[in-house]
């Protein structure tokens, strides 16, 4: 944590993640949230993912959803990546934002691991799989002050 970047409750602070944190929660929970432009508009979709050592998010997604679309249109699209875990009654937690290229995987033995690794959550096929760069990665912890 680096520093105190305050707000409105006393009771609670909120401290700026380096990277290297943020990148430890983001691979810490497993689902977050690509967001990417649609018809030069944000569109934002949920998915699960998972972070490699090199910091690389690794996302499935299906040949016809519009992320996909964007990805393969545009072979190396920004998009921003994020997650979070707050506790909305105690209104503790922390959420990450990577922003970065994202770009599909056509490495045959990559995209056969990564179809092990991240199994779909729901009832369709998804056929492709897109790594994110984390060109840049911000996030913050809100935590209870002591006392």
């Amino acid at each position: 944590m680096i520093e105190d970047l305050s707000i409105d409750d006393p009771r609670r602070a909120v401290f700026e993640l380096n990277r290297t944190e943020a990148l430890r929660l983001l691979a810490a929970t497993p689902v977050g949230r690509v967001v990417f432009t649609r018809n030069a508009l944000p569109a934002i979709r949920p998915v699960n993912h998972l972070v490699e050592p090199d910091g690389l998010i690794i996302v499935r997604t299906r040949l016809t959803d519009r992320l996909t679309t964007a990805v393969r249109g545009n072979s190396s699209v920004v998009v921003a990546y994020e997650a979070d875990e707050i506790d909305p009654v105690r209104r503790i937690g922390w959420s990450v934002v990577v922003t970065g290229v994202a770009r599909p995987v056509t490495d045959p033995k990559r995209v056969a691991k990564y179809e092990e690794l991240l199994r779909p959550w729901v009832d369709k096929v998804m056929d492709t799989v897109i790594a994110i760069e984390p060109t840049i990665v911000s996030g913050i912890r809100l935590v209870e002050k002591d006392g």
